[in-house]
């Protein structure tokens, strides 16, 4: 498997009201990687559009929010569509290191991997630790962190993803790297520095009651995706034995 070129990829970086910090992403994320720079404006309220196209990204402004999986997709598909090699995403808030980036397409020069995940351990609360744990036992996902919105994903990946299957999912984070995994995806981790939200804060852990209603929706559709795995093992040893 050949190596992706960051160059040949398409950075896609979801935003909702980011306007304090998108511009400085978006300048970040062309001078360490050389590539363009698709914002997706999940119905701002506040200029991030404008603020995001003055620093040299081009924007896709969403007339209702679909949230950020819903808007991620959006930049995967117009990635799928305009032939580029992979996709990276990251958060408009400032979290991810733009700098950084070149260490995810190292991981995946290395690993061959569909997707690779920036992952930094240390910025996880113990209740994120404990939810994890719990996650990785439901999922069967050996995977430290969930909830990152740094990936690399190459080719096959953004196919699976620019998918309508994709676009029943509340979330990016579970569901699709259930999606992914269930599709024969590799999905790798690397190690990588965050700094702390600049601005806001996070939308799916903004109270208990959000953390609550995500922990129910992502137990339900594990268990929805083990049981249609199960059903389709019943329905291919039954084949096998006609």
């Amino acid at each position: 498997m050949s190596s992706l070129a960051p160059a040949d990829c398409l950075a896609v970086i979801p935003a909702r009201d980011e306007v304090a910090t998108v511009a400085e992403v978006v300048r970040g994320v062309r001078e360490s990687l050389g590539c363009r720079v698709l914002v997706v404006d999940d119905a701002s309220t506040d200029g991030t559009a404008a603020a995001a196209r003055a620093a040299g990204a081009e924007t896709l402004m969403l007339p209702i929010g679909l949230g950020a999986w819903g808007a991620c997709q959006a930049g995967i598909r117009y990635a799928a569509r305009n032939g580029f090699a992979g996709v990276i995403s990251l958060d408009a808030d400032g979290q991810h290191q733009p700098e950084l980036l070149p260490l995810l397409f190292e991981e995946h020069a290395r690993s061959g991997a569909n997707v690779v995940i920036g992952t930094c351990i240390e910025r996880l609360s113990l209740p994120k630790r404990i939810a994890w744990q719990y996650l990785r036992l439901l999922t069967g996902l050996p995977l430290r962190d969930f909830t990152s919105g740094l990936r690399l994903y190459d080719c096959r990946a953004v196919e699976v993803l620019a998918a309508p299957e994709a676009s029943l999912l509340d979330f990016q984070d579970v569901g699709v790297l259930m999606l992914l995994a269930g599709k024969g995806m590799r999905i790798v981790e690397t190690p990588t520095l965050m700094q702390p939200r600049q601005e806001g804060h996070s939308r799916v852990f903004a109270s208990w009651a959000v953390v609550a209603r995500y922990m129910f929706h992502t137990t339900i559709l594990c268990i929805s995706r083990l049981d249609l795995g199960l059903r389709s093992t019943r329905v291919a040893a039954r084949g096998a034995q006609s």
